[in-house]
Parts: structure tokens; sequence; C-alpha cells
């Protein structure tokens, strides 16, 4: 079969799915749920299979793979094709985008199977899936917006999952609002990019032959529109308060967000305009400094955070803020492969967080945990896999890729940036391993109960991948050719650290992360630890707050927002509005008061009125005979 056949059933495999899910359920309610677990896993399963091939293909014998499907817009000479296109890039984000999301959907028919929504649920899961597919694969930045766009729409829902209680709806909404904040910006920059240059037509290619021909000025603006798109999706700082809301939504929809698809989305825009970003070195430090903020102060809440949940959501937010980091430096292939080793080791660690609140009757309170090392040990090592990896400690995967942009951060003289960098990777360390030892050390508070194998599996594959997907980009230091960078052959800036230095880096960073692990222990993991956690201080306090940025928006937006559409209701909508539409009414009303008089249901009158009509209508046309 031709391979640009597969590529479109890849992409539209998952769409069909969600669409007789929705259909079955709606004709026929009460379908068994292997019907609906039969559709719901089969299409990420071929999506994954053809994946793979295509991967295969674009990387052992270079060829890069086009397909357009229909024409999307044609107006005179421009057209605008709704088209794929499988290259390096896009390859290696389907590399971990299809089967990690697979692997998520079968965990899923574990977590939800006692789900009165079922069917809803994997529907929309997996139209979250066509998105992020049409997301990556798209040719054009228009291709690339819809499924932008599609993520947003599928996690919103996803999100408000349970619509039941107003705080799922409220965090759906506000992960919903932010990101079209986000998004204006995106929006902003395209138009600004069809207007420079659309004449020439408006793919990724095109775009990057006729970049020259734009002034710095048109260029470092539109770079920076997109990173304020970036900025929403990725929830880097001041947009990134819709993160830890957005775990009102069931675990593997948290999996899945953070893993494998939206929030990744930013840094992918951001490589696949890379060409542009290279020539806006001012643009891209200010990108740079924002996540090394963002990776700070997320670090900073997770510290101090007690839901499960969202101490993996802010330790996203916070490995998010590396990968800017090294987009903002140059480095887009580190980024990347660092998004590549995140699907890994996040998807393990939410779907590990899922099954423990599954097991102990759906907490998600720290606090309320502990002792779960002995009923629950696979589960203890593959969270202890995982948390290691996010704390880049070798060979996990996150090393490799961790390290990669901290000695690139180091050799780009940025010492700032790579100070605060060091910082935030001890505190990585210190809040991942004061979460691992709260859950599974310690007095067991909850009996725990048995996780279901479909639940296990995934996990445990994972895991493995956990453990050899980073030697997939070993350095030369280590005695490898980095051959995904090599691939991927994007734009960078290649600062090399000579061997001693790297190893003096990676020797430092290596000890502190060990003494954050033991001073976690101390704390929190040991038998004399009373495992309180309190805030005794201004700044713990503050930081236990989340800075009251969310206050602060609320008295900055919210508020003026709310006064002003009461103002409006009151004075614009009811005194203008609604007073004019009365007033209207009262006036139709007066004349309808004369009208009765005429009209008051008597056949006789109504006769009478009749006869007067046809006598004049017959004196009209007898003088208009008459004049001709």
């Amino acid at each position: 079969m031709p391979l640009d056949i597969l590529l479109n059933i890849l992409l539209l495999a998952p769409f069909f799915s969600a669409l007789f899910i929705a259909i079955i359920a709606l004709a026929q309610p009460s379908s068994p749920k292997i019907i609906y677990s039969i559709l719901a896993i089969f299409a990420p399963l071929l999506s994954a299979f053809l994946a793979l091939i295509l991967i295969y293909e674009n990387y052992f014998n270079g060829i890069d793979i086009h397909s357009e499907i229909f024409t999307w817009l044609s107006v005179s000479a421009f057209h605008i094709p709704f088209s794929l296109h499988l290259d390096a890039l896009s390859s290696l984000m389907l590399l971990f985008v299809a089967p990690v999301g697979f692997l998520i959907h079968v965990y899923a028919l574990g977590y939800m199977k006692d789900d009165s929504s079922y069917p809803r649920f994997f529907a929309l899961f997996n139209l979250f899936m066509f998105f992020m597919f049409l997301l990556v694969l798209g040719d054009n930045p228009i291709m690339m917006f819809l499924g932008w766009e599609g993520v947003g729409l599928s996690s919103y829902a996803l999100i408000s999952f349970y619509y039941e209680d107003a705080k799922n709806v409220a965090a759906g909404n506000k992960a919903f609002i932010l990101n079209r904040i986000g998004d204006f910006g995106f929006l902003s920059a395209l138009m600004l990019l069809f207007i420079s240059i659309g004449e020439y037509g408006f793919s990724f290619s095109t775009i990057e032959l006729h970049l020259h021909e734009m002034s710095a000025e048109r260029i470092n603006l539109i770079a920076a529109l997109l990173f304020v798109g970036a900025m929403g999706k990725s929830a880097q700082f001041p947009l990134y308060v819709w993160l830890p809301d957005a775990m009102a939504g069931p675990t593997p929809v948290s999996a899945l967000i953070h893993a494998a698809t939206m929030v990744t989305a930013g840094v992918y825009m951001l490589a696949r305009f890379s060409d542009l970003y290279a020539m806006s070195e001012s643009v891209s430090l200010f990108i740079a400094y924002i996540g090394a903020f963002s990776a700070l102060i997320a670090a900073l809440m997770a510290s101090r955070e007690f839901d499960i949940k969202k101490i993996l959501a802010y330790s996203t937010m916070s490995q998010l803020g590396y990968m800017f980091m090294a987009e903002g430096l140059g480095a887009y292939s580190f980024a990347i492969f660092h998004v590549f080793t995140h699907a890994f080791f996040k998807a393990l660690l939410f779907m590990g967080a899922g099954a423990i609140i599954m097991s102990l009757h759906h907490e998600q309170d720290i606090r309320k945990m502990g002792g779960l090392r002995k009923s629950l040990p696979m589960l203890f090592i593959m969270m202890l896999i995982a948390s290691l990896s996010i704390s880049a400690i070798a060979p996990l995967n996150g090393f490799f890729s961790k390290d990669a942009i901290m000695g690139h951060i180091f050799a780009s003289d940025a010492y700032i940036i790579y100070g605060i960098a060091l910082f935030t990777s001890i505190l990585t360390a210190f809040y991942m391993f004061r979460m691992l030892f709260f859950v599974f050390y310690g007095e067991e508070k909850i009996k725990a109960v048995a996780v279901s194998k479909t639940m296990i599996i995934p996990i445990a594959l994972l895991a493995v991948g956990v453990i050899l997907s980073g030697f997939l980009n070993v350095p030369s230091s280590f005695g490898g050719s980095e051959s995904i960078s090599i691939w991927l052959n994007l734009p960078d800036i290649r600062e090399f650290l000579d061997h001693t230095t790297e190893f003096t880096l990676i020797g430092l960073n290596t000890f502190f992360i060990f003494v954050a692990i033991f001073v976690a222990y101390l704390k929190y993991g040991s038998a004399t630890a009373t495992r309180e956690d309190v805030d005794k201080y201004r700044y713990q306090k503050i930081i236990s707050n989340k800075f009251y940025i969310d206050e602060l928006y609320h008295i900055l937006f919210v508020k003026p927002l709310y006064k002003m559409s009461k103002g409006f209701d009151v004075y614009i909508n009811h005194k203008i509005i609604d007073s004019s539409i009365h007033r209207t009414i009262a006036l139709y009303y007066y004349i309808a008061s004369y009208y009765r008089l005429i009209y008051d249901g008597s056949v006789r009158l109504y006769a009478l009125f009749m006869v007067f009509g046809l006598s004049g209508l017959f004196i009209y046309l007898y003088f208009a005979l008459e004049a001709m």
C-alpha cells in the first residue's frame, strides 16, 4: 500500500473510532461495553503500528511522505490543501505520541471500566488523538492550527468530563479561556506571516524559503506572537494557572495531556518554526528566561503541594521550562529529545499515580497515604524508576536529555539561566522524592486494593521505555553519536564543552540531586521522620498559595470584567435595550387598543367591512377602466 495512504489511515483511524462510538452510544445506549472497548483500542493500536512503519521509512530510508487529502481553501491562485507531511521532526513526535497514546488507552480501559460515561470518554479520547496527529502532521500552519484548536476543544471536554461538579466545569473553562488568550497570539502571528509571504504559498517549506524577505522587526514580532501561543498551550508563566486545575479530569486524561500530547505542542511549534527563531536572537533569549523562570516557580509550587496529580502537573510545567530554555538558546533538537523522554517518564508517573488513586478509593492527598511500598511493590518500583529519571539520574532517559540541555546552557555562557536550571534540578529531585516517601513509606493509613492488570501492564511497558529510550541520543562524551539530533537536522546552535568540563558538571548536578533526595528521605522517609509539612514561614505560605497569581488575575481581570458586565447589564441591557423593547411593546399595545374597537369578534361587522371594501374596489376599477 502506498505510504501516503498509510499516513491518511494513521490520521483518520481515531477520528472514525470516535465517530462510531458516538453513533452507537446515541443510537443504542444499551450496547455492550466490549463494543466500545474494541473500537476505542483498535484505532490507536492501528495508528501506532502504522506510525512505526512510516518512521522506519523516514529514519532508515530517508523518505519524507506527503499526502494531500482534499482542498481546504482555494481562492483564485491561492490554494491551501488539507495535507499531511511526515519528516524527521514529525516522525520523532509520532514515535511517542502514537505508542504512548495507545498505552494510555489500554490503561484507561481498566481505569474507566466502572464509569457510567464510558462511551463518551473514549469518543473524546480518540478525538483528542486525531487532533494531536493533525497538529503534528499538518503540512502548513493552517493544518497545525486546526489540530492546535482541536486538542484545546477536546481537552476542555475531557477536563470537564465530570460536569456534575461545578468545580470541574470551572477548571475546563479556565483551561479553555487561558488557551484562547495564547491562541490569539498564535493566530495573529499566522496572519502576519500570510500578509508577508502568503503570495508564495503557505506550507512550512515555502515559509522557510522566503523568511529572508521579511524585515527583522516583522520576524521579531511574529516570533513573539507565536511564543504567546506556546505559553498558553505549554503552560508557561504567566499563562500557566490552568494546568493544576486541569487535574479535574480522569487520570488517563492527565496522562495524555501532559505526556504524549497537548502541553508539548508549544515546544513542537517552536521547533517547527526554528528557522524563524534562529533569525530572532532577542525573542529567543526572552524565551529562554521565561522557560527558566517557569521551571523554577513550578518546582517551588510542587514542593509545597499535597495533591499527587497537581505535583505531577507542576513537574510538567517545570520540565517544559527546560525545553524552552533549550529552544531559546538554539538547541532545538535537545528540546525535542527532552519532549520525547519526558513523554515516557511523565506518562509512567501519571499512570502510576492513577493506579495509586484507584487502589486508595480515589484519595489524592499524599498526607493521607503511606506504607504502600509493601502492599503495592510493583508500583513502588515503577514510580521509583520514573522519579529517578525526571531527577536526571543515569542511565535513565531523563538523564541523557536533561544533561544535554544543561550542558548546552553552560556552554552558551548563559550562567544565570544555568544557575536557575541547576537549582530547579535540585528542587525536582526533592519534591519528587518527597511525594514518593509520603506515598510509599511510613504507616499504611488506607488499606490499598489490588490494581487490575489492564493498568499495570502499560505502566510496566512505559518503565521499560524510560530505561531504554535515552540511549537513542547518547552524546559523544559517552561514546555515542547523537543520532536523534543528526536525524532531526534542525538549525541548532551547537556550543560544545570539553569532556572534562562536561563530566564535572554532570558530577556536580548528580551530587546535589542525591543530597536533595537524602534531605527528602530524612524529612519524610526515615523511621524518625515526623512527615509533617506545615507552612511555618511566610515564604512557605506564599508558595503554598501559588504566589497568589490566581488572586492577582482575579483582581486585575476577573473583578473588573465582572463589574463591567454588571454595569452593562444594568445600564445597557436593562435601561436601554430592555427599556426600548418594553416601550415598543407598549406602543403596539396602545395602537392595538384602538384596533380592538374595530375588531371585536362580530361576524356581521366584519361582513359590513367586506361590503365597504368590495364596493370601494369596484368603484376604483370602474373609474380606472373609464380613464382607459
